[in-house]
Formats: C-alpha cells, structure tokens, sequence
C-alpha cells in the first residue's frame, strides 16, 4: 500500500492499494470509534457491484452501515438529488458524530462531499473512488459541489475528506469510455508536471500500472492543494482544459463526457498558444502523443461562438475577465487572465471554427 498525506486546513491520508475495499470497516476503525452510523452514498451502477462489499466491511468493523443510492450519470448530480440524501441522513436521525462514505466516481463524490459539508454544518466524509477520475483526480483536494442547469459545480463548498481509500482493483470492472475520462486528467497532470510521469505514461498503458500512476497524480495534486487549498492562486493550474472542457459538456447535454472534454479542451488551448508564440510546437506534439495514445480527442464541431457562450458562465470567470490556463513548455504552465470578450479569438487561434 502506498500512503499519500495531505496536510490541508483538515490533514488526512490518501491510501492506495488493491484489497482495500474489504479492509474499509477496519481502515475506518483507526480514525473513528464504532459504533456510529455510516451512510453509504453510491450510484445504482457502482452500489450493485461494490455496495455488499462495503456494508459487509463496515459490519464487521460494528459500524451501523445504510445506503443512498441515486440514478448514476451527471444529470443527477443536482440540488434536487442533493436535497433527497440530505433529508435521508435527517429521516435516519444523523448527528455530526456519524459518517459519510462516498463510494463511487467523481458524481458521486462531489455530491456526497457537499451533502457532508453542509448537513448540520458539517459530519466527517470518506472517499472510496471507484473510477480512475476520482482516484486521480477529484477525490482528492476537498472541492465538493452540484450542478446548476446554466452550468457545471455552481453550487459548492471546500471540505477536505477525513481519508481516501484508492483500490485499484475496482477498476477492473470500468468501462473504456470511464477509463478514458480517467486517462485525460493523467494527461493533464504529466502537462502539468513533465518528466517522470510523462514518459511513465508512455512505457506502458496506466491499466498495467495503475498504482504507480495513481500515486504520481495524487502526490501532484498535493503539492498544488497545500500550496492552494482554496483555489485562488497556483491551484488554478489544474484546471487546464478544463474552462472549455465543461463548456463542451454543457453544450453537448452532457453527451460528451467530462475526459474527452478536459483532452480538447487542452489541445484547444495548446494550439492557441503555440499559435501565438507561448509555447513551441514541440510542446503541442507533446500533448497530442500522449492524447493519442490514449484514444483522446483533440478537436470538436461545436464553434467558437458556442464554446464561448457556455465557458461564461463558468464558475472561473471573474466579472469581464477570464482565467485561461496556457502551456509554456511541458511541465510548465501558467494562468492568463483574458477580457472575456477575447475568448472566442483565442478559441478561433485553437482551431475552432
């Protein structure tokens, strides 16, 4: 097992590993005393595979284990799913001393992490990833939030999870197109970082490697959340790809997923770049090797225009100005804040009709 620590306004732990999941009632034993009630928050698809596994664990560890189970996909990952698990937790009579798990992929965990932030003004979370997205990426650094119908993670708080438990071996049963969404977020990261995890991600596929590659990006993302927990500063670098990424999405109703987004949008953004002399064009044949490799797209139909209709109404932009995040050289990058009005040029310089 490799052990992370995040030292963040709550530290904790971020443990990887495969058997972990049988071991969670055991893992939960060391930082909570049982008995105290847990509420498993899954969605349909992950709560019939893994859900038994985890309330047999818990049981074991005399924890007092229930399940809220919602219909799996980003369409419900909405106030109104958010409302129901918090009137479930009520309905069960949970106190601040009980426990929420999230056992599930980056929906899941963002919802159950704002429900843990904000039911009676906080309870103690857990995240369990069960995709290669969350396990990277979004279980890690305390960002929880829901979607609006204007926009993606509008509605939100910071709350740092009180542990991530990463079992590689539930990533087994993941689809390609959930790998893939995985996959981006790696490439972004080796962007981000540059050498070893770049060339770690050539060598050979993240699926024959995937402890190894897991620890990298978390050990990334510590840096960056400890230096920035609440996203104001150096943080913002990780949401390269990301400002037309989520655009796409919500220009798509979500018919695009979120990894496919994140890899255009980083190409989009590249292009423009090298297109106006703040990277090399090495650094873009950079990035389309590794999306390549790993079946990412780089391009869209959707137009500027409509790229930049959806991007203004991200959470990122502030007022009549929008922070982009732009390639310098591989494992260098920077964040430009741009007049709104802009975006579409730059988007146009990126390849976009």
């Amino acid at each position: 097992m490799r052990t992370v620590s995040i030292h963040a306004s709550r530290p904790y732990e971020v443990r990887i590993g495969s058997g972990l999941l049988p071991d969670l009632g055991a893992q939960l034993r060391e930082l909570f005393a049982a008995p105290r009630s847990v509420m498993v928050v899954s969605d349909d698809t992950v709560s019939a595979l893994y859900g038994p596994a985890a309330e047999c664990s818990l049981r074991d560890a005399d924890f007092r284990p229930q399940r809220f189970v919602f219909p799996h996909g980003e369409r419900s990952k909405t106030l109104l799913t958010y409302a129901a698990l918090q009137q479930t937790l009520l309905s069960a009579g949970f106190t601040r001393s009980d426990l929420i798990v999230a056992l599930g992929g980056g929906v899941v965990g963002d919802l159950a992490g704002f429900a843990a932030a904000t039911y009676q003004r906080g309870i103690p979370y857990v995240q369990v990833p069960t995709t290669l997205l969350a396990a990277v990426d979004s279980s890690v650094g305390g960002k929880t939030a829901v979607d609006l119908p204007g926009g993606k993670n509008q509605v939100g708080a910071f709350c740092q999870p009180a542990l991530v438990l990463c079992d590689p071996g539930l990533l087994h049963s993941l689809p390609p197109q959930e790998y893939q969404n995985g996959c981006a977020e790696i490439v972004k990261y080796a962007m981000l970082s540059g050498e070893p995890l770049y060339s770690l991600l050539l060598s050979e596929p993240v699926s024959r490697q995937p402890e190894p590659v897991i620890a990298a990006c978390v050990e990334i993302k510590r840096d960056f959340v400890q230096a920035d927990e609440r996203d104001t500063g150096r943080r913002r670098l990780l949401n390269f790809g990301h400002t037309v990424g989520h655009a796409i999405e919500s220009c798509s109703g979500y018919a695009v997923s979120h990894g496919p987004a994140v890899a255009i949008g980083m190409a989009v953004l590249t292009r423009a770049a090298c297109h106006r002399g703040i990277c090399p064009p090495e650094t873009l044949s950079a990035l389309e090797r590794l999306l390549a490799a790993y079946g990412l797209p780089t391009h869209t139909d959707y137009s500027a225009q409509a790229i930049a209709r959806a991007a203004l109404s991200d959470k990122k932009r502030r007022g009549d100005a929008l922070p982009i995040i732009l390639p310098e050289a591989l494992g260098r990058c920077r964040v430009e804040t741009i007049p709104a009005r802009d975006f579409v040029s730059w988007l146009r310089d990126g390849g976009l009709s």
